[in-house]
């Protein structure tokens, strides 16, 4: 079974230049938030929570994250509460307006993916490993985590399989 690092190690060897990273910050979350959007339209209420396919595939993924690293996990656990909270919320709007958030957010949430692909000059890891998927949301907060200055251990080891980040003003330079 793959570790935390392998893992992100995997996913962070297709996110080495920092202006990919910064458009993952903003599309990963849109792209998760829509999912969760879309999979709320139908749900039922068990104790007053709503229940829907995207309370079981976020239950799901949390247990996952959970099993990789409890710390994580818990964070990961807590930010999709609210993205689920949210998108339901976001359900219960008549039916084009959600469907146009739900669809826009997918969409716009890719394009701005893509965008930063092309500064990568690399395809998303998920075309070779489709476990990207799941990890491109906690890779999303791992970064987070990384620059608020936590986990320096774990940022070593992805670092020492795939080397560090690429600052934006160090691509400038070599450009110029």
């Amino acid at each position: 079974m793959k570790t935390l690092v392998d893992h992100l190690s995997m996913y962070a060897a297709y996110h080495r230049d920092q202006r990919n990273i910064v458009t993952h910050l903003v599309g990963i979350p849109m792209i998760v938030l829509s999912i969760v959007v879309l999979l709320s339209r139908w749900h039922t209420e068990l104790a007053g929570v709503p229940v829907s396919v995207a309370t079981g595939l976020v239950v799901i993924t949390c247990l996952f994250y959970l099993w990789l690293d409890l710390p994580l996990g818990v964070l990961m656990s807590l930010l999709l509460a609210v993205m689920h909270q949210g998108g339901h919320a976001i359900a219960e709007w008549a039916f084009a307006p959600w469907l146009g958030m739900g669809i826009g957010l997918f969409v716009v949430g890719w394009a701005i993916q893509f965008w930063g692909h092309y500064f990568e000059g690399k395809k998303p890891a998920f075309v070779d490993d489709i476990t990207g998927l799941i990890i491109g949301p906690l890779f999303v907060v791992v970064e987070l985590v990384f620059g608020l200055g936590m986990r320096r251990e774990l940022r070593r080891e992805i670092e020492s399989r795939v080397g560090p980040v690429r600052l934006m003003k160090q691509q400038q330079t070599a450009q110029g």
